[in-house]
Order: C-alpha cells, then sequence, then structure tokens
C-alpha cells in the first residue's frame, strides 16, 4: 500500500516540476554540479562530450532525461522496499539512484564523442598515407588532409597545430610527439613512427610500408566494429542479469516465509548485510555499463 503511494507521489513532483520549469526541471541543477565534477576528472571533458553528441543528434532530450529519472527512481525505490518494507529507505535509494543518472548520461555521451573520434583517426591516418603517395612529403600531406574537409574539430585544429609546430621546429619530431599524446591509438603512433623513419632515412621503398599500414589500418576498422556488435549483445545480457540479481531476495523470502523474513529485519546484522547485498550488485552493474562505454580502438 505505501510503497503505491510513495510511486504514485513521486510521479506527480516530478510531472508538476517538470510543467513548472517547462522541462527545465531540478534534474538539470543536478547535472551541471555532477558535470563539473566530471569535468575535473573526466579523461574528455564533460561538455565536450555532451556538446559533441548534442551536435550529431544523439543526446537525449529534457522528456528522455525525465523518463529516467522516474524509471531510475521507481525501479531503485521498488528494489529497496522489496529488501527492507521501508519507507525511508525507499526514498533514500531512489534519490541515491537519480544521481546516478547524470553519470549515465556522461558515459553514453562519451561514448557517442569515442566513437566520433575513432572515426576521424581513422580518416586521418589513411588520408595522410593516401596524400603522401601524391606529395612525397609529411607536412604537405597534413596539409592536404586539413584543406580536404574530410576532418572536424578537436582533430583538424590540432593537425594545424602539428603543421605549425613543423614549420616553427623545422622538424616534425615535435609535432607527432604533440599528436601521439593527445590520441592514445595505436594506428597513429605506428604511422608517425613510419613518417618519421621515411623523413630520416630517405623515401626509397616507402610504397610497401605505407600499404601495409593501410591494410591495419583496415583491420583494425574491422576488428573494431566486431567488437562494438560483440559489446551490445553482451550488454544486453548482461544487463538482464545484473537486475535479477537483485531479485534474488525473492528467493529468501519465499524459503523462509514473508513472516520470517520480516522478523528478520529486526536484527541490525541483517539490515546491514542486505545494504551491503545492493551495493556491490550496484558496483556490478556499474561496472559492466562502464566497460560498455570504454574508449573506442584506444589501448
Amino acid at each position: 500500500m505505501y510503497i503505491e503511494v510513495f510511486i504514485v507521489g513521486a510521479i506527480i513532483i516530478f510531472l508538476y516540476l517538470y510543467r513548472k520549469n517547462n522541462g527545465n526541471t531540478s534534474y538539470k541543477f543536478i547535472a551541471r554540479t555532477v558535470g563539473n565534477t566530471y569535468e575535473k576528472y573526466a579523461p574528455y571533458s564533460f561538455r565536450v562530450v555532451q556538446e559533441k553528441a548534442r551536435e550529431l543528434g544523439q543526446e537525449y532530450s529534457s522528456r528522455q532525461y525525465i523518463i529516467q529519472v522516474l524509471l531510475y527512481g521507481v525501479v531503485a525505490a521498488f528494489v529497496a522496499y522489496l529488501y527492507f518494507y521501508s519507507i525511508i529507505w525507499c526514498i533514500v535509494y531512489a534519490v541515491a539512484a537519480i544521481a546516478f543518472v547524470p553519470y549515465l548520461a556522461y558515459m553514453r555521451c562519451k561514448k557517442v564523442y569515442s566513437e566520433f573520434i575513432f572515426e576521424q583517426v581513422q580518416i586521418y591516418t589513411t588520408n595522410v598515407i593516401m596524400e603522401y603517395n601524391t606529395t612525397q612529403s609529411f607536412v604537405k600531406s597534413l596539409e592536404g588532409v586539413r584543406d580536404s574537409g574530410v576532418l572536424e574539430d578537436p582533430i583538424l585544429s590540432d593537425i594545424k597545430e602539428m603543421i605549425q609546430m613543423a614549420y616553427d621546429n623545422g622538424t616534425i619530431d615535435e609535432a607527432v610527439r604533440f599528436m601521439n599524446e593527445k590520441y592514445n591509438y595505436y594506428v597513429i603512433k605506428n604511422m608517425h613512427q613510419l613518417f618519421i623513419q621515411i623523413t630520416k632515412e630517405g623515401s626509397r621503398d616507402s610504397g610497401e610500408a605505407l600499404e601495409g599500414m593501410l591494410q591495419d589500418i583496415d583491420m583494425l576498422v574491422e576488428s573494431v566494429y566486431r567488437d562494438r556488435i560483440d559489446r551490445t549483445s553482451f550488454y544486453k545480457q548482461f544487463l538482464t542479469f545484473g537486475l535479477a540479481l537483485y531479485l534474488l531476495v525473492l528467493l529468501v523470502q519465499l524459503l523462509l516465509g514473508n513472516s520470517s523474513y520480516l522478523l528478520l529485519l529486526k536484527d541490525w546484522y541483517v539490515v546491514l548485510l542486505l545494504h551491503g547485498v545492493i551495493i556491490v550488485n550496484t558496483y556490478f552493474l556499474v561496472s559492466g555499463i562502464k566497460y560498455y562505454h570504454e574508449d573506442v580502438g584506444a589501448e
């Protein structure tokens, strides 16, 4: 009875806030606050990945965010009630679950950004090699790729920086080091190392090496897209399994009986153990979600 009242009340509150603020609910404040925290510690800036996801049309709308807030809050409240039969713990776990929504939104935007960067890396390496076959100069190849219009920021801006470094220093070493540090992809490092060798030792018989590099890039792209399919399949199964772990307490209640289970809840160490089960299950679930959204093609 109480859980139904709580769920209905939570839905009414969120709908009221949504209508009152024209979609700019208190979630926006939470998202900005958590986003600023991620800004300090995340590999990619929260603002950068969010803007790129928005630019690519893959960021969640306000309506989708509201649905997520309601869904996570209701599910967490249901699980908490199933474990503790306590409205207080329902509220605590519902708020905790809602607090994860900005993090999950960041992970999704990070995945979109990572896939975008990998595609740009593929275009960069492939086109530099093709340009070199015509120009026989690494810097001229960079200029050709820069002017071709096939790349976007941030890689486009970094190529411009590389070109400026090469002209200022008279060598490509610092420019290559700059790019290698920014993009941890072995195809970039291998290609740059190859061009350094060609530049220092001469360009004789470089065609075969460059052709081999193009084949390596094709193999990498194939393996990355295969990994993406495998990750998606794993992710669906993992979520099903992870959510099912929360419901194991139902089996315990069926074995013990509801009245015996309620008596156990009077012992503080049983309640502590149940909290531990929820926390461990949540950590397991979040770790799997993080793995699914990890960097694409990077070492």
